[in-house]
């Protein structure tokens, strides 16, 4: 979306290219988050991992709301929690724990956000969880996994349960806590992150009406998940559905490079 000359224009001296590249993308994230209402003041995290050095990933310095995100500013950090290079800013404990443990153990899951939008909660907070019975639930089927609550996530123990409870899913229901997305990059974490909050919305609207909710047939579930691609002729539906939010939000390049005034 953004011309790689004017990238080039504004990336810092000594930063690779690549790095300043998804610095940018996951500020203009961290944007949309914020012009959607997902997220919750200086709360939550969307981390994404730095391509020349796996053990290093991208965080929101903790202090700041989403609207205040930038690419300048993002914290580097090692899986240890540790800064590397300069960091103005700390780095929220819980998102620490979380997204390293989840970034250590999984090669595919360059980008992590986690969420407390209110109706991922409230299905959170379900024993029945997330029922495969509206639309977006349905493109999640055999993709949703489950971890209990431990109390807040600032614990180093809970890391090893969190990885087993994710498993090779993408979705994760952090039960009486949250949601939390995993992507190889950040527009198909983006997709996920949206599909999954549609879910819980429907869910939670649903669930409030008269009368029992319609089933999906196990077949239909199957073949949804499979088939959503095939919408899109270009097979390029994650980067479309993401960039056309950053677009939606009325993001340029300026924006995602200076603190807000």
């Amino acid at each position: 979306m953004f011309d790689e000359r004017d990238l080039a224009a504004t990336r810092p001296a000594g930063m690779e290219s690549e790095e300043w590249r998804l610095r940018v993308q996951l500020a203009a994230c961290y944007r949309v988050f914020h012009e959607r209402g997902w997220s919750e003041e200086i709360f939550n995290h969307i981390t994404l991992s730095v391509p020349s050095h796996a053990a290093h990933y991208l965080i929101n310095p903790f202090g700041l709301h989403y609207g205040e995100v930038t690419a300048n500013n993002l914290v580097k950090i090692d899986l240890q929690g540790n800064p590397v290079g300069e960091a103005g800013y700390p780095v929220n404990r819980a998102g620490f724990v979380i997204h390293s443990a989840i970034h250590g153990a999984r090669a595919d899951a360059h980008c992590i956000m986690h969420t407390h939008n209110t109706a991922g909660v409230a299905v959170s907070c379900k024993e029945e969880g997330l029922k495969f019975n509206n639309f977006y639930s349905a493109f999640l089927s055999g993709n949703v996994a489950y971890h209990d609550f431990e109390g807040i996530t600032v614990h180093p123990g809970e890391q090893d349960r969190l990885v087993q409870s994710l498993g090779s899913s993408n979705c994760l229901i952090l039960r009486n806590h949250g949601l939390l997305v995993t992507g190889r990059n950040v527009p198909e974490a983006f997709y996920f992150n949206y599909v999954l909050q549609r879910a819980c919305e429907v869910q939670v609207l649903a669930d409030s009406m008269a009368g029992s909710n319609v089933p999906i047939a196990a077949q239909a579930l199957a073949v949804s998940s499979r088939d959503v691609g095939l919408t899109d002729p270009d097979n390029d539906l994650y980067a479309k559905l993401f960039w056309a939010a950053v677009r939606r939000a009325g993001l340029t390049l300026y924006d995602l490079v200076q603190a807000p005034a």
